[in-house]
């Protein structure tokens, strides 16, 4: 599916209003006072989380069952798990362009993409989608995929800094799979 660049900037626009509504209503539950007016939007130190760096697995619950909810069989899934026991992840950050790269034994992936705007990935088990990201919070990005050929379940991820550390979910309908990430 290609998108135009007018519509690329309609999706940036329409993001930007909702962004700044959320912070509108942040703001206001912050001060809820008549005399404080909210910035129409915010500043960038109250508007970009750093996710940028070199992160390390701390912990992870539910992997094994997100596979079986993707319909990878056994054999696949031990091999998988040992693999992605220890992935080092990238994370570049540019403002609201992110290049994120997973790299395991077994396997490397990267992402390159933009808050608001549609771009190409592969689900956790490898299938082709096309991937929103938006903001869910101030520190949580929340991404639908939709995939371009075939049937599966539906499947997400998200990516939070909660301290010093980074959530990372995967979603597969009601499965999900929570791993955190601490700084190297």
């Amino acid at each position: 599916v290609h998108v135009s660049e007018r519509e690329r900037k309609e999706q940036r626009a329409e993001h930007q209003a909702l962004r700044s509504r959320f912070f509108l209503s942040h703001y206001k539950t912050l001060r809820p006072d008549s005399s404080f007016t909210a910035p129409t939007q915010p500043s960038a130190a109250t508007e970009m989380p750093n996710f940028a760096g070199t992160w390390k697995m701390k912990s992870s619950e539910n992997f094994d069952e997100l596979l079986k909810a993707l319909g990878v069989n056994a054999m696949l899934r031990k091999v998988a798990g040992a693999a992605a026991s220890k992935p080092h992840v990238e994370i570049r950050q540019n403002g609201e362009q992110f290049y994120i790269k997973t790299s395991t034994t077994v396997r490397t992936t990267e992402i390159n993409f933009h808050i608001g705007e549609e771009f190409e990935e592969e689900t956790v088990d490898g299938r082709k989608c096309r991937s929103l990201a938006t903001w869910e919070t101030e520190n949580k990005m929340y991404c639908k995929q939709t995939l371009v050929g075939g049937t599966g379940p539906k499947t997400y991820w998200t990516r939070e800094l909660r301290g010093d550390e980074l959530i990372l979910t995967f979603g597969a309908d009601d499965v999900v799979c929570t791993r955190i990430y601490v700084r190297e």
